[in-house]
């Protein structure tokens, strides 16, 4: 008698699919699942926002996981500052033309921000019981036209310095309760900046674009409802508040909490905004003309002996006070935690020229490499460049005008130069002023030399072809369109004549070998269609050959 305890267990029944247990849903299918029925029953008005990275962390924390032998980051110190005002300006130099005074303004502000809140994270380590010291917070508002290098100058000193940078615009933010971003998640943006460093986004930068679009003046009527609204959640923000890590209102940040709670992830949960460093900017179009009638003074013919480059609006702009902000339509409360204005001037040709020639952040830099990438040395001469800022001076449109007249000049060179073969470009004054007949010159120029790459990949495709024949026994006889076609699609993608075949033709020896048993043909001739689409062609040259006889053939089997 045997020992039921032996005996091998009946299998166990299929279970079908559905009936199988499924895998539990993670917190990012559920959110998602919550957030597309919630949209699609409200119809849309449902704000959601994500706080993206890895989790969140506070000060001393670090995010561990069983089983990590990666040893324990410190992150005691989230932040270090030890920048003086002239290293600042020293590194702005390299990448911003002119702004001298803007310049010398943004680097002593942050020095101030960053050394006072070392000071006072010192002085809380070392007297916890005493009374904190006083700090009135720098934060900076910037005035000046479109494309003179606002943001460029801020986002630059945040890469020095080391800190979560977050840029947003005034227009896109509304006053709680109506549809739009709200104004914390910029705070919310900046732990995700941080990678869930919470301590170092308490160190972060944000600059807040057009801010002038917040006014309430009086040709800003529209703008009455939200703006004022918009201003006053901004408030508590510049000065010192604490911001919620999750947004109340949002379902997929509660989701994000709910889920972290349950796996035992434990900080956290809101972000200082004590240390934050709060830039705004704008045009303040109109400013001017608040000023002009509390001095009594027309910015027509009104210049300066001091400093005769400057127009009369950029002096009147220097002269701003807060009452001016106020009259233009800021709260008086939003414009006084605005301590340090700075003025941004308007670019000249000379100093678009100088963009062009010496920064390190040039737009040349991006047309040399975008050349580059097909084997093309570009040459930009200082004519060219000359006659190109004069032209971006007209746009009124700041540096960005550099980029709208290059691109009317040299669209249809980025177009042909990869395919007519020539090694270089000269970009000079006769290319800028007369595009179309130096094109024609260069087309000219490339036909010997397209010629004798004509002949070197007819070459390379006859070597490659014998190769072919030699490791599979047929041989490919390749039209002229067709060797014309591979020729233009090789130094299109950059690649050597055998190596585009292989990727070409690499399903062409078992195909062939199919062909070949019905027909008893070695010799194929490859028409422009199978450089075009490889796949298809070959496709139907198996089913041809494979159709039963006194069947209806499509296309002719070219093969011999």
């Amino acid at each position: 008698m045997s020992d039921p305890t032996s005996e091998t267990p009946p299998a166990a029944p299929d279970t079908p699919d559905d009936e199988k247990p499924k895998k539990p849903a993670s917190a990012e299918e559920i959110s998602q699942k919550l957030e597309d029925f919630i949209k699609n029953t409200l119809g849309g008005q449902v704000l959601f926002t994500r706080i993206d990275g890895p989790m969140p962390r506070g000060k001393g924390e670090t995010e561990s996981k069983e089983g990590d032998d990666e040893p324990e980051k410190d992150t005691s110190i989230a932040f270090a500052f030890n920048f003086k005002p002239a290293d600042i300006k020293a590194h702005l130099d390299r990448f911003v033309i002119r702004q001298d005074e803007a310049k010398k303004v943004l680097a002593t502000a942050v020095c101030d921000h960053y050394h006072h809140a070392r000071m006072l994270r010192e002085d809380r380590e070392q007297h916890p019981d005493a009374t904190p010291l006083e700090f009135s917070k720098q934060n900076v508002i910037i005035s000046g036209p479109t494309g003179v290098g606002k943001t460029y100058l801020v986002k630059r000193i945040a890469d020095l310095i080391g800190v979560p940078f977050v840029k947003a615009d005034a227009t896109k933010f509304s006053e709680t309760g109506y549809v739009g971003a709200d104004v914390d998640d910029m705070v919310r943006d900046l732990v995700s900046k941080a990678d869930g460093d919470i301590d170092l986004a308490e160190h972060g930068i944000i600059y807040i674009d057009e801010i002038d679009k917040l006014s309430s003046g009086a040709e800003r009527l529209g703008r009455d409802v939200s703006g004022r609204g918009v201003q006053t959640a901004l408030l508590k923000l510049m000065e010192e508040t604490e911001v919620p890590l999750y947004s109340q209102n949002d379902i997929r940040s509660q989701m994000q909490m709910m889920f972290d709670t349950r796996k035992g992830r434990t900080g956290r949960e809101v972000i200082n905004t004590r240390n934050i460093l709060f830039i705004v900017s704008g045009a303040f179009s109109g400013l001017e003309k608040i000023i002009e009638k509390r001095t009594n003074r027309k910015a027509i013919g009104f210049v300066s002996a001091g400093d005769p480059e400057r127009t009369p609006a950029e002096h009147l702009f220097r002269d701003a006070v807060t009452k001016d902000f106020i009259d233009y339509g800021f709260e008086s409360e939003f414009i006084g935690r605005l301590p340090v204005r700075v003025v941004c001037d308007p670019l000249s040709a000379d100093d678009l020229f100088a963009i062009m020639k010496t920064s390190e952040g040039s737009l040349i830099r991006q047309y040399e490499r975008e050349f580059a990438a097909y084997g093309i040395k570009s040459i930009f001469h200082d004519e060219a460049l000359r006659e190109i800022a004069s032209r971006a001076a007209e746009e009124k449109t700041g540096a960005r005008g550099l980029v709208t007249a290059w691109e009317k000049v040299l669209r249809d060179f980025k177009f042909e130069m990869p395919s007519l073969g020539l090694p270089e470009l000269s970009i000079d004054a006769e290319l800028v002023r007369h595009p179309a007949a130096t094109l024609e010159r260069l087309r000219g120029q490339a036909k010997p030399l397209q010629s004798q790459i004509d002949e070197a990949h007819a070459h390379d495709l006859m070597l490659w072809a014998d190769e072919f024949f030699n490791q599979h026994g047929f041989d490919l006889q390749f039209e002229p369109p067709a060797m014309a076609s591979i020729a233009a699609r090789a130094q299109r993608e950059g690649l050597q004549i055998a190596a585009l075949c292989s990727k070409l033709f690499k399903d062409y020896p078992f195909g062939l070998k199919l062909v070949s048993r019905s027909t008893n043909t070695t010799k194929f001739t490859i028409p422009p269609e199978a450089v075009e689409q490889p796949d298809p062609w070959l496709s139907e040259l198996v089913v041809q050959a494979c159709r039963p006889p006194g069947e209806e053939a499509g296309t002719p089997v070219t093969s011999e």
